[in-house]
């Protein structure tokens, strides 16, 4: 799936200490496939010279309605009608005020004015001004005027403040832009996904786990939310972000997982289950640190709950339930001994230990198994990828509106 592939977007510039960054926007859009077009305030060029724009996009940048020379004396409106998408990164108060209420005084405001395209826009301001109810209020009016906000982030600005105002990574405004173009083919569906590992204390200091940073499954909810979904992420203990308009449930223990997603079960259209949890946990965990008083240490382990087994009981007619299989052989006579335990609609299992898929890679190499008794063998692709298609099939079993 490559959503921007050969869209026009056009990237306006405001006037904010964050105008670097859109330089890295641009460039993620443009390793997508997309052609990007960037329009800049006046004031947005002294933080960042229209030049870097222009050598990076390959295009002319629009920073004055009344420039001689270009070639187009209607750029507003010929750049307007042919874009796909158009996002603002930064927007400052002032753009948004004047957006808000219709104000087209320079190029940005008034190109933005003609675009019927979806819109988007990144507030970046100190916190004081982000909060202030006057920016507020113009926000609250965009976006019901239809465009997308995507929220700022907090911490410490430039201006030595703490708090909201920071302009959201790169990353998670090309993936706001993303959603812009995915289908909508989960619409209305409550979809569950478990990621990363669990861990099972065996004392205050120590556990038993596995290496799974999670990626994959965050990559499932990501894409499910992306196209329409309502999604609850039910997590073990990784270092990732949770991606955005997804509703996150952090856990440590199978047990907590397994608690977690049975809440959420009964009112679940899909469950994706892509969790490596432990399926042993210490029979007793000790209440202080273990010394290393001898030179041999026996533990004494007992069965951790069956997530999928217990779901497989649980399921209500026209849910889908999807497992995942990380084997390290035989993974064919693995995956679908699984499969039919389990009473899955499809599991996606893959060879783990290589350096290209599995755990903590940012690829994978999925095998599908159907409960029909047929399979389907996926090529490397990105998590991303994997995951879109992943959802692609799940949608051909009955999981769309």
């Amino acid at each position: 799936m490559e959503p921007l592939s050969g869209k026009n977007i056009i990237l306006g510039v405001s006037g904010g200490i964050a105008c670097y960054k859109s330089v890295e926007i641009m460039r993620l859009l443009q390793r997508a496939g997309a052609e990007v077009r960037v329009v800049m305030t006046r004031n947005a060029a002294e933080f960042v010279a229209p030049l870097t724009f222009e050598a990076i996009s390959g295009h002319p940048v629009f920073t004055d309605m009344f420039l001689s020379g270009s070639g187009d004396a209607m750029r507003h409106i010929s750049w307007a009608e042919n874009a796909d998408a158009a996002v603002i990164a930064p927007a400052t108060g002032n753009i948004i005020g004047k957006l808000a209420n219709g104000i087209a005084d320079d190029a940005l405001t008034t190109l933005m004015l003609a675009v019927t395209a979806p819109k988007l826009i990144c507030p970046a301001m100190n916190t004081h001004m982000y909060e202030n109810r006057a920016v507020q209020r113009n926000i609250d009016g965009l976006e019901k005027d239809g465009y997308i906000i995507v929220e700022p982030g907090e911490g410490e600005l430039a201006c030595k403040a703490v708090g909201p105002g920071r302009l959201a990574d790169p990353e998670r405004i090309f993936n706001f832009i993303i959603d812009v173009f995915l289908p909508k083919d989960y619409f209305g569906k409550h979809v569950v996904v478990t990621a990363g590992p669990t861990r099972e204390p065996m004392d205050p200091v120590r556990f038993i786990s596995n290496p799974s940073s999670g990626k994959m499954g965050y990559a499932v909810a990501r894409a499910a939310a992306g196209r329409g979904a309502h999604v609850i992420l039910v997590s073990g203990p990784v270092s990732l972000d949770p991606p955005a308009g997804v509703h996150k449930v952090q856990v440590s223990t199978t047990q907590e997982m397994a608690e977690a997603v049975f809440a959420e079960a009964e009112n679940a259209d899909v469950i994706i289950k892509v969790a490596a949890v432990s399926d042993y946990r210490p029979t007793e965990a000790a209440p202080h640190k273990v010394k290393k008083d001898s030179e041999t240490l026996s533990l004494k382990f007992e069965k951790t709950t069956d997530i999928l087994a217990e779901l497989a009981g649980r399921k209500k007619t026209g849910q889908i339930l999807v497992g995942f299989a990380a084997e390290t052989r035989d993974l064919e006579q693995n995956a679908a001994k699984k499969l039919a335990a389990k009473k899955l609609d499809l599991i996606a299992a893959n060879l783990v230990g290589g350096d290209d898929s599995g755990f903590e890679t940012d690829t994978n190499r999925l095998r599908l198994f159907y409960k029909n008794g047929t399979s389907e063998e996926l090529p490397l692709m990105d998590k991303e990828e994997a995951a879109h298609l992943l959802l692609d099939r799940i949608v051909a079993l009955g999981g769309q509106a």
